[in-house]
């Protein structure tokens, strides 16, 4: 059985390496830390990235998982690590004790700490911050300067709203 595994993945990491040469996407990534890693810094990912440390690639779309994952362009994934960063727009699922995305998000933050530059849909972690926040932000300090939305926590700010802090529950319609 050992054997069949050691084989299975040793014909992905070559059908990995055939695609990465001649195809601007991957359909699997290996990292061990960038740019150790199977697919070259400057190419995307479609289908699976597995980071053991840290991975970096442009655009990741399918499941990325690993210590610290890395997007300079845009993502549409499922993203699971420690550290998920994406450089620009993100659409899907981002779990970790840290997720920062400098461009728009779309979808669900789960981590510790969650920033963004604009946010579509739910923020669960102990510190939220966000510039522009549509949807519902729930931890322990909630921080966005403009929403159209529900916040819940110990702490809420919305800088430009009537009343800008409230403690348990904050809003803006």
């Amino acid at each position: 059985m050992r054997t069949v595994f050691r084989q299975s993945l040793a014909l992905l990491g070559l059908v990995a390496l055939a695609s990465a040469a001649h195809a601007q996407t991957a359909p699997v990534q290996l990292a061990l830390f960038a740019p150790a890693q199977i697919v070259p810094m400057d190419k995307s990912v479609s289908g699976f990235r597995l980071d053991l440390i840290y991975g970096k690639n442009v655009d990741v779309t399918g499941v990325d998982w690993g210590l610290v994952n890395h997007d300079t362009g845009t993502g549409f994934a499922w993203q699971a690590g420690a550290v998920n960063l994406v450089e620009k727009d993100f659409t899907g699922y981002q779990s970790g004790w840290v997720n920062l995305t400098r461009g728009g998000f779309t979808g669900l933050q789960w981590g510790l700490f969650n920033q963004s530059r604009s946010m579509k849909g739910v923020a669960l972690g102990w510190v939220n911050v966000t510039k522009q926040m549509r949807g519902v932000q729930i931890g322990l300090v909630n921080v966005t300067e403009t929403m159209y939305g529900l916040q819940v926590g110990i702490g809420n700010v919305i800088q430009k709203n009537k009343v800008q802090f409230l403690p348990i529950v904050n809003w803006s319609f």
